[in-house]
């Protein structure tokens, strides 16, 4: 009888509802931000090494990736994950950011941001006035690897993750990074060979990228992104013992829900303006908004263009907003090219020769 009711209970649950064993989850649109899935994706939690997804794009964006960082003895508090760095050995900066990455080296994190931040204490500061730029308003970092000590440690939200993800993966210094699966580099004393931990790659063939994380107090945690056919999506799950097989499950779903269609084409890009008569207008990228089949209909471009301007070649001049429905999915810059100079008047064969005199 009880499994009787368990069957009639199942089939009474609502379609959208996807048995994922994550506590907090999401699924988002790269290329706008949309939500297009979530489970209590603003609550927030421990984090473990997601973490370093914003210690990398924090080294990125205030670091030099060609220095050579020289590890102090610093690293020695570091436990669980590591690339093995000896005290006082040296590697280039962007070399430890691939041992970041694809390993989850703790010692490479103390390392990094002792060699960005001038000290632990100086890049945290950083990684967090980072978070409120980007509107990360659930999230508070107190170290650069995401170790946790008696509950204690770097909190955020799946909704904030993939926040960071969607403006890290528009760097390609990052994308790059997060999208590799094996590394090899050498110190000045070593050779190291590295495989990344993120077991999608393997999994599934649409993934661009990954990062895992653990500790015993914020249990599994992951963040993945993969692309097909011209849609990009990143998934976070918080606390999920099934998080590879939950991030498949769910580009598959939602891949399969949506599709992409092209909105802004970069080689047909056509704009009528009457204000300014003798400009050509441009934009620099294509723009493939996410939908399903029911919204397409729904889509439009909104323009502005910017009047009163001194126009040269190559001026922002305005934007095309794409819209679905009430909602912003894309701002793309509008440029002016091949402006036209004003015509010279012509002139009369006797200025021509009072010109000739004067030049005399």
């Amino acid at each position: 009888m009880k499994k009787i009711l368990l069957i009639i209970c199942l089939f009474l649950l609502p379609l959208n509802v996807y048995a994922i064993s994550a506590r907090n989850a999401i699924v988002m649109d790269l290329n706008s931000g949309r939500v297009l899935y979530d489970i209590k994706s603003h609550d927030e939690h421990l984090i473990a090494s997601i973490t370093k997804i914003m210690t990398t794009l924090v080294a990125i964006t205030y670091g030099d990736l060609n220095k050579e960082v020289q590890a102090s003895e610093s690293i020695l508090k570091a436990y669980g994950s590591s690339i093995y760095l000896t005290v006082g050995e040296k590697m280039k900066l962007e070399d430890l950011l691939y041992g970041l990455i694809l390993r989850s080296g703790n010692d490479a994190s103390i390392a990094i941001a002792e060699a960005v931040g001038g000290s632990t204490e100086g890049f945290v500061y950083l990684m967090n006035e980072y978070a409120k730029i980007i509107g990360m308003k659930n999230t508070h970092f107190v170290n650069p690897h995401g170790l946790d000590n008696k509950g204690v440690g770097n909190t955020s939200s799946a909704y904030d993750m993939a926040i960071l993800t969607k403006v890290a993966m528009e760097n390609d210094t990052f994308r790059k990074i997060f999208g590799t699966t094996y590394y090899k580099t050498e110190s000045d004393i070593k050779h190291y060979s590295w495989e990344g931990k993120n077991k999608l790659f393997k999994m599934y063939k649409y993934t661009t990228g990954g990062k895992t994380g653990f500790t015993e107090s914020a249990r599994r945690t992951l963040v993945t992104t993969a692309k097909k056919d011209n849609m990009e999506l990143v998934v976070v799950t918080l606390n999920d013992p099934d998080d590879f097989i939950d991030h498949r499950s769910l580009y598959e779903t939602y891949f399969n829900k949506y599709y992409a269609v092209k909105v802004l084409d970069k080689n047909n890009f056509k704009l009528d303006d009457n204000y300014y008569k003798n400009v050509s207008f441009y934009i620099k990228d294509d723009y493939y908004a996410l939908v399903n089949k029911n919204e397409e209909k729904d889509l439009e471009i909104e323009y502005n263009i910017y009047k009163d301007m001194t126009i040269i070649d190559n001026i922002k001049i305005g934007e095309a907003k794409v819209k679905l429905k009430d909602m912003v999915l894309h701002t793309e810059s509008i440029y002016a090219k091949n402006i036209k100079p004003r015509e010279e008047t012509k002139k009369t064969l006797w200025q021509k020769i009072k010109g000739w005199f004067k030049s005399w």
